[in-house]
């Protein structure tokens, strides 16, 4: 039996991005996630998980908000981001190794964000955490759905320290949208289907600028996969005109979470 609501369980994830080293691509922050997690266990994706009601107090107390809901799962971006990295982003205030490593442990005993910005004397900077897409799966028949939207933010050099949340997650590394893929070919990592069409669209960007030039261009819409049957064969599919390059995919073999 589901335990996912009608209108799919609220979530959001963030892709980090760091300059590559020697010029080269810019490289993301991914996680594995354990494999005794319900849902995508053993996959390699992007840090997040569920709108917390904590979250939501939280964007409601801000001033200033007109869309609060955005502003909770921007929220919820942030905190699950230090909560499985120990990156603090999207927050503003002193911030260097010691005082992040603190407002993570500070994290874990209370649970909520809003806490530790007052503990730590942060204050949140949601325009840091850029819309980048939103995906539901709610065709795909799976124990849970996520609605996730997925945001992007930039560290720089990323000269920072990070650290695996040992609980729901098992490694951290950074890696290239196109050496993930072809890690991911090469059956080095699991990616399901919503992280490789991410990853294949975030391998077409040079830097940063060029990711929020992307954002600007195709605004955030739900994408709900769909199926479809070509030359005998089952297909999973997107629309074509959300950004994306590649856009369906074979159901055989597939890893859908």
């Amino acid at each position: 039996m589901s335990d996912t609501p009608a209108d799919g369980i609220p979530a959001a994830t963030l892709v980090i991005f760091r300059h590559g080293p020697r010029g080269g691509p810019p490289e993301l922050l991914m996680v594995t996630r354990a494999r005794s997690m319900a849902f995508a266990g053993g996959a390699a994706v992007f840090p997040g998980g569920r709108v917390d009601q904590a979250d939501r107090d939280l964007a409601r107390r801000l001033k200033g908000i007109k869309n609060a809901d955005e502003a909770a799962h921007r929220i919820t971006a942030i905190r699950e981001t230090l909560e499985e990295t120990g990156l603090a982003v999207g927050v503003v205030g002193k911030i260097d190794a010691e005082r992040a490593a603190e407002a993570r442990r500070m994290l874990h005993e209370k649970d909520a964000l809003a806490p530790v910005l007052e503990a730590m004397d942060w204050s949140l900077d949601l325009e840091a955490i850029v819309p980048f897409a939103r995906w539901f799966p709610k065709n795909e028949r799976l124990p849970r759905v996520f609605d996730t939207r997925f945001y992007l933010t930039g560290l720089g050099t990323g000269a920072v320290d990070i650290a695996v949340d040992a609980t729901e997650n098992t490694r951290l590394f950074w890696i290239t949208a196109r050496d993930a893929l072809d890690a991911a070919d090469r059956g080095e990592i699991s990616v399901i289907f919503p992280t490789r069409r991410n990853l294949e669209r975030l391998a077409q960007f040079d830097d940063f600028d060029a990711a929020l030039s992307d954002c600007a261009a195709h605004p955030p819409r739900t994408i709900v996969p769909f199926f479809e049957e070509h030359d005998g064969e089952g297909w999973i599919c997107i629309p074509d005109d959300a950004g994306y390059p590649i856009t369906r995919e074979r159901l055989r073999g597939l890893s859908r979470g």
